[in-house]
């Protein structure tokens, strides 16, 4: 399987995710950590469940990695999600460490990648690769159908 094959992978499983998220009437944002072409944990968005505005699905999942790893370096892991992350999270896997950071769908209203912002990764100590667009349509209906519903 060759890496584009492996994105498309991890970020069917960053879907998955975000539709259990959707089901908590979180707004669907599926977040998956990679090692090696091993999962080592996901997570969902969930700030109204834990009354945390931080509890996007990629802080929870960088916590929970971090747990696992016994380490606030997440040094050679992958961080697919399904959404552009926002500033906050886009600056958490830069402290984490990450190495590749692949979102699915472009966020005009709050994406410091592209959209909204263009976080300025190469001014820092660590760089990490980013790839946008994996699946965006999926990951971008997902979002659509949500918020459909809820008006």
């Amino acid at each position: 399987m060759d890496q584009e094959e492996k994105d498309r992978y991890w970020m069917r499983t960053a879907i998955e995710e975000a539709k259990k998220g959707s089901i908590l009437r979180e707004v669907p944002v599926g977040a998956v950590i990679v090692l090696n072409d091993k999962e080592i944990c996901r997570a969902h968005n969930n700030p109204i469940g834990l009354n945390d505005p931080t509890a996007h699905a990629e802080i929870i999942a960088l916590r929970k990695a971090a747990e696992i790893k016994k380490n606030y370096r997440l040094n050679g892991c992958s961080l697919y999600v399904t959404v552009e992350p926002c500033v906050m999270c886009l600056g958490a896997c830069l402290h984490a460490r990450i190495a590749r950071l692949v979102f699915g769908a472009f966020d005009t209203k709050s994406g410091a990648v592209k959209s909204l912002l263009t976080f300025p990764i190469d001014k820092f100590n660590h760089r990490f690769e980013i790839i946008g667009g994996i699946l965006a349509d999926e990951c971008g209906k997902i979002l659509k159908d949500f918020f459909m519903d809820r008006r």
